[in-house]
């Protein structure tokens, strides 16, 4: 466990992907409810739940997934010794670093331009919705970067 102010941010970003899951939940049993129950379905859940799980993927995948936790093909990686490994994770944190770099200002452009419509029921602009893609990105580009670097310094245990 991560203390000081590393475990304090680890913390409340596992608490902002346990409030997405929870709402996600919770508005689909509403959903449910209203449906089956009070034969009234409410047409904003789906975009409600939708909302909170395309959010809950990129923040969990982002901030609260370790890299144990990321699905990994490691076939050729599991026979190689330690020294060509650290060469793997340098090529791979690079290459992920440059592809996401590359894509991330037209990213950003098209979720700038995402400005001028809204989703249908919440009315909420889609520049907002998927912004949090862009937050992923920077995310995973400082991860792999980091990644890289430790690896190159030899202090990554790969």
């Amino acid at each position: 466990m991560t203390h000081g102010l590393p475990g304090w941010l680890q913390r409340r970003a596992d608490n902002v992907a346990v409030l997405l899951l929870s709402a996600t939940f919770l508005i689909f049993i509403l959903q449910i409810v209203s449906r089956y129950l009070f034969r009234a379905p409410l047409g904003w859940t789906l975009e409600a739940c939708l909302l909170c799980w395309v959010w809950l993927v990129f923040w969990s995948g982002a901030f609260t997934l370790k890299d144990q936790d990321h699905v990994r093909f490691t076939i050729l990686l599991d026979h190689c010794r330690p020294g060509t490994r650290r060469v793997f994770a340098v090529l791979s944190g690079i290459c992920i670093v440059a592809l996401l770099g590359v894509s991330l200002w037209p990213t950003i452009d098209f979720v700038q331009f995402m400005a001028i419509e809204s989703t249908s029921l919440l009315k909420i602009r889609f520049d907002v919705f998927f912004s949090i893609y862009i937050v992923f990105s920077i995310a995973v580009m400082l991860r792999y970067a980091t990644r890289a670097w430790l690896a190159l310094c030899g202090t990554l245990d790969v």
